[in-house]
């Protein structure tokens, strides 16, 4: 059996693991276990059902909600007729979502609870291709009745029936499949305009799930918790492409509100996460040893100078002088130890960071403290992984060779370009925008980057956000804008100065390290408006400011900075659903701030 279509490695991982747990979730309290076997016939259930009500090779169907076994048994059921599976993101506001369904032409629409039945209501009329909407959690549903609408457990229930009486039919639809039919389409975040559905294969999604779990030695033994979007590429590779390659456990976590609690309770082996994520642990460590005895901060300090000296050294491939190693070891025994313990990450032996660029300073830091975090690189169109750091080989500075079987190379202008088996099909119905990625088989990312001597990959930056100063000098923000977020006060910053004499920024706080800041200075304020114009909350993020800026070349530097008087929200199309700042939305949004600090006087 050739293991190039999803259903046939899903098939192949349920003959090897039967009966041992494949899913957990937690209900009333307690985790609960869901087997390979239970997977695999629920999956198929919901197959027979789709197939029996109409849904043909090819089509789309659509899921929204937040990450549960449901949507993995979904989204493999899907994949088992020969469909294309549609993640929409549980926080999108109903015109997004009726974009998605209308540019998919999804036929069904399978929705978590009331609050995302509810979009659906707002636009049912402006898609009359839906055929079915099923909903999987009826609180507050269980008196509604309407014939477009059917249960989970309904369509369970027409798929066990449908597959007791005619097995062969869902058979002979996974045979059909062929590697390079389309099984997935993934909508870009749209930040420079209207998202684009990337077109996923078998062939692309089962070469990515060997190659990633081989490279960064992903192992059955192994458990990860599900907390990040499913129909985002970066929690897939984990939730669905590594668990059915490797067969390891998918924990689900109770709700995105409970992510720190369910990370100490399960304590999985391999972690991963977007950058703000880890820069939020980062910050949280920081301000906590704030408070701490001067006893304990010495302590820390101490051993985490130990910690900085031993990681600098092993991502600059440099000999670890015995002493040193002597001293981290007894760091980690009386401080590191005890801190993993508590954060949840004591059995963490792999920790990735992916989606957008860490800054190398949190990256250091968890190196130095014993998390083995690594830098992975790579986009939706390519399968979600070009490059990853191997462990105990991560070099300062960049994001690691190319994934075994992938080709990369820089073009005259400095765009990475990228080869290999996991490049998708292109955009759905968007030929144009195809064109434009997918050049002689070769994918133009839009980033810029170096390759070093090693092969090691460096991004300078997005190719669109290169800054031209009016001098003439090429400024890469993003570089500058990492080192702002390392800053336990700073959530995010937007480098400016496009065609500007000097460089200004916005900065956007981390809300809950500065009311911390102004309740232990006894700072006064009733908004969070009041609380970004206070005159001492100025001068905090200045001082932040101006540290980074000892580390710049003098072109680089922020000469100005605004600190913006709203938070930004997803739901407003303001960041990303991988929290990464809309950069076109803050310039138009925030154009008066922005040319106030260009200003003279």
């Amino acid at each position: 059996m050739a293991l190039d279509t999803t259903p046939t490695v899903f098939k192949k991982m349920v003959e090897i693991k039967g009966d041992r747990v494949a899913l957990r979730k937690k209900a009333y309290g307690i985790w609960q276990d869901i087997t390979w076997k239970e997977y695999y016939d629920r999956a198929l259930w919901v197959a027979s059902a789709l197939v029996s009500l109409g849904l043909e090779k090819g089509e789309c169907v659509s899921i929204i909600g937040d990450n549960c076994p449901e949507w993995v048994i979904i989204d493999m059921g899907i994949q088992c007729t020969g469909g294309v599976a549609v993640g929409v993101y549980a926080t999108n506001a109903w015109q997004q979502v009726e974009y998605v369904i209308e540019n998919s032409e999804s036929r069904f629409f399978f929705v978590e609870n009331e609050e995302q039945l509810d979009k659906w209501l707002h636009f049912r009329e402006k898609t009359p291709f839906l055929k079915k909407v099923i909903v999987w959690d009826l609180e507050g549903l269980r008196q509604f009745k309407d014939p477009m609408v059917m249960t989970y457990d309904e369509i369970l229930e027409l798929g066990k029936q449908v597959r007791d009486r005619e097995p062969e039919v869902i058979e002979k639809r996974m045979d059909d499949i062929q590697p390079e039919d389309v099984c997935m389409l993934i909508y870009t975040s749209g930040t420079t305009g209207p998202p684009k559905g990337a077109m996923l294969t078998h062939r692309n999604l089962t070469w990515m799930g060997r190659a990633i779990t081989a490279d960064v030695s992903l192992k059955e033994k192994d458990e990860v918790m599900s907390f990040l979007p499913l129909c985002h590429i970066f929690e897939q590779l984990f939730s669905v492409l590594g668990h059915m390659t490797r067969g390891f456990i998918v924990n689900f976590v109770e709700t995105p509100e409970t992510v720190s609690d369910n990370m100490i309770e399960i304590s999985p082996t391999v972690g991963y996460a977007v950058p703000r994520i880890w820069e939020k642990y980062y910050s949280f460590i920081i301000i906590r040893m704030s408070d701490a005895t001067w006893f304990k901060k010495a302590v820390f300090h101490t051993a985490l100078k130990i910690g900085r000296k031993r990681a600098s050294l092993k991502m600059d491939f440099k000999p670890m002088p015995r002493p040193l190693e002597w001293l981290y070891q007894c760091a980690y025994f009386i401080v590191f130890r005890k801190l993993k313990k508590r954060l949840g990450f004591d059995r963490l032996h792999l920790a990735i960071s992916g989606a957008a660029p860490i800054s190398h300073d949190v990256l250091l830091f968890f190196q130095s403290i014993g998390v083995n975090l690594i830098e992975g690189y790579g986009q939706t169109e390519g399968t979600g992984v070009t490059c990853v750091s191997r462990v105990d080989r991560v070099k300062f500075g960049t994001v690691g060779p190319p994934l075994s079987g992938i080709e990369v190379k820089i073009a005259e202008d400095g765009e990475i370009l990228v080869k290999s088996p996991g490049v998708f099909k292109g955009y759905f119905k968007n030929p144009e925008a195809t064109s434009e990625t997918l050049k002689n088989g070769w994918l133009h990312s839009g980033d810029m980057g170096e390759l070093d001597e090693e092969g090691h990959l460096k991004i300078t930056d997005r190719k669109k956000d290169i800054i031209v100063t009016s001098g003439g000098k090429n400024i890469t923000p993003q570089y500058i804008e990492n080192k702002l977020k390392f800053s336990p006060f700073i959530n995010d910053a937007v480098v400016i100065g496009d065609r500007k004499k000097f460089l200004t920024c916005l900065i956007m706080i981390d809300e809950d390290n500065v009311v911390k800041f102004a309740q232990d200075t006894k700072i006064q304020f009733s908004t969070y408006k009041d609380l970004t114009m206070n005159p001492e909350i100025i001068n905090l993020i200045q001082d932040e400011v101006d540290k980074v800026n000892d580390t710049l070349a003098r072109v680089e530097q922020v000469k100005k900075f605004k600190i913006l008087p709203k938070k930004l929200y997803e739901e407003d199309g303001e960041v990303t659903p991988t929290m990464k700042v809309k950069r076109k939305y803050v310039n138009e949004a925030f154009a008066d701030l922005i040319a106030s600090m260009y200003q003279r006087g």
